[in-house]
């Protein structure tokens, strides 16, 4: 009796133990990125145009023409390349190459808005925002694979479930989020929420799928269980929530607000607002990362056409960047993870 009451308690203090981002803290960079210097990439999306910015002096030291309408900046899932998504005009993703910093060139691809890979990396997830379907293109050619449609308007923005097999998706412009099964190719789970939903993000237990609302001005808290997507809570963050970025130790989660100039921070364990960072003289803070060490947040300024980079210690913003018009998704790389599931900086 007393073994098995050990073996309960073993089994429970694993199950406590979850961590969906055990490989992602602070330094734990993969060995093919290990020795890259690191750079971050910023999308200008009035510019046509990538700032490539040094974070060892927060200096811009290039800038380089692309497609239309830059969206993100994703790195591939053996983080051996990074991928513009722009989907305005030729619609391409151009290649980055991590170790020159430099573009190569652009695949056409229809309506790329932001991108993902499968947890298996077989594929490359294009989010065609506009088209109102994922096309799933072959990793090793980029050449297309298979579509998958989607009930809803506006998809943008995506995160995994803990064995990787099914992702809850956003869509912004008819306020619906869908639970998808990407090994049978099917919707499972449709969940009318209203608002305007963003980014996503799952809790470090994997029990909870946290969804910006930038009309809202929160994030809703969707179980992560079952077929049929359910919201459990809403959590009031500020005007115009919209990027969610884990601290390297997984027990904060930050919230850009883009509409008030702030940054609000969120304990993962208890759901609770634990802090508010606010830019001096307002700002528009959008989508970025968090660097490698966890020290810092880097987020593109929409509306103000610079970077803002937090102290993630103090919520300070210690450093502001001029970059190219409408910066949108910018990526710092490398970051730690044995592979990317793609946006911004979704690692495991």
């Amino acid at each position: 009796m007393n073994r098995l009451l050990a073996l309960l308690a073993l089994l429970a203090g694993a199950a406590r133990a979850v961590d969906i981002y055990q490989y992602t803290h602070a330094g734990m960079l993969a060995p093919n990125v290990r020795n890259l210097t690191p750079r971050v990439y910023v999308p200008n999306g009035k510019d046509a145009t990538v700032s490539v910015i040094d974070p060892a002096t927060f200096s811009v030291i290039r800038t380089f023409k692309v497609d239309e309408e830059p969206q993100h900046v994703v790195p591939s899932h053996g983080m051996g390349a990074l991928y513009v998504a722009s989907d305005q005009g030729r619609q391409s993703l151009t290649p980055i190459n991590p170790v020159t910093g430099l573009p190569g060139r652009p695949i056409p691809t229809p309506d790329p808005y932001n991108l993902y890979f499968t947890s298996d990396g077989r594929y490359a997830m294009v989010v065609a925002e506009n088209a109102k379907e994922l096309n799933f293109l072959d990793v090793k050619t980029m050449a297309p694979a298979f579509s998958l449609p989607v009930p809803c308007k506006g998809i943008n923005h995506m995160d995994f479930s803990p064995d990787g097999q099914h992702v809850l998706a956003a869509c912004e412009f008819s306020g619906d989020v869908l639970k998808i099964d990407l090994a049978a190719r099917q919707i499972t789970g449709k969940l009318h929420i209203g608002g305007m939903p963003q980014d996503v993000r799952i809790s470090p237990d994997g029990t909870y799928y946290f969804v910006a609302d930038m009309m809202k001005n929160g994030v809703h808290v969707i179980n992560a269980s079952g077929r049929q997507p359910r919201e459990v809570g809403f959590i009031r963050t500020g005007k115009g929530a919209h990027g969610l970025y884990p601290s390297r130790d997984a027990t904060r989660l930050y919230i850009s607000n883009r509409d008030e100039g702030s940054v609000s921070v969120m304990d993962f364990r208890t759901r609770h607002l634990i802090a508010k960072w606010r830019i001096p003289g307002g700002g528009s803070p959008d989508m970025g990362s968090v660097s490698a060490d966890g020290t810092q947040l880097w987020l593109s300024g929409r509306r103000s056409d610079v970077v803002y980079v937090f102290d993630t210690r103090s919520g300070a913003v210690i450093h502001t960047i001029r970059v190219g018009n409408g910066p949108h998704g910018l990526t710092y790389f490398p970051q730690p993870g044995r592979y990317s599931l793609g946006h911004t900086g979704n690692y495991r």
